[in-house]
């Protein structure tokens, strides 16, 4: 297990640990009277900490060649899974409306299906430039949103940003199809008019060779 396989696995399980703090909000920090810190402060930390690793694992991984297949795996998963959980916490109090959520989480899944069918024809569909945007604006729009918990004023700009999220979602999304259809469809397509014609084919061969041994069945023999 090394640092950044880890520092993937930490993002993972600190995802339950977001939800709570910001569904809940009972937490209450406190020396002496004096309040240290609140669930929504904690799951701001816990959120931008998240996201900071994500960052951070990519690099140390590239930086000191420890990209492994495992890590490959777990890393969108990982961002998968702090986004959505931010996302529908947001929702559960009040905060995102629920459509947006479910066109951010959608896009999300919709892409990750993309690169899968694509994988196993043997493209690599990178991430674009607008995916790297968005996430970027995906951050910065969800971090408002929890500041706004404690500053409503604030929501009008979280909203605000989360729309250009949703803009970018849907762009990044259309120029993911775009790059699938152009390399992927066509290339399925084409291995399997081959295997349609293999199969035809294979069926012409058995359909001779039973009308061979039909033939010499039926054939009069001579003494």
């Amino acid at each position: 297990m090394n640092l950044p396989n880890a520092l993937t696995l930490t993002r993972i399980f600190l995802v339950p640990l977001l939800v709570w703090a910001l569904v809940e909000r009972t937490l209450r920090l406190a020396i002496n009277g004096k309040l240290l810190i609140a669930s929504d402060f904690f799951a701001l930390t816990v959120f931008l900490a998240c996201a900071v690793t994500d960052l951070l694992d990519g690099y140390l991984a590239r930086r000191w060649g420890q990209v492994t297949t495992v890590g490959t795996l777990l890393d969108p998963i990982a961002d998968k899974l702090l986004i959505s959980a931010a996302l529908v916490s947001l929702v559960e109090i009040r905060l995102l409306p629920g459509w947006m959520a479910i066109v951010i989480i959608g896009r999300e899944f919709a892409v990750s299906g993309l690169r899968s069918i694509a994988a196993a024809e043997g493209y690599t569909i990178k991430a674009s430039e607008l995916g790297k945007t968005k996430m970027v604006t995906q951050v910065l729009g969800v971090t408002l949103l929890m500041l706004a918990i404690r500053w409503p004023a604030i929501r009008w700009w979280g909203l605000l940003v989360m729309w250009g999220v949703v803009v970018f979602a849907v762009w990044s999304a259309i120029d993911y199809f775009r790059r699938f259809w152009g390399k992927v469809d066509s290339s399925i397509k084409l291995r399997r008019r081959h295997e349609l014609l293999t199969l035809e084919r294979r069926k012409r061969r058995l359909e001779r060779a039973q009308r061979s041994k039909s033939g010499s069945s039926t054939a009069p023999s001579t003494h």
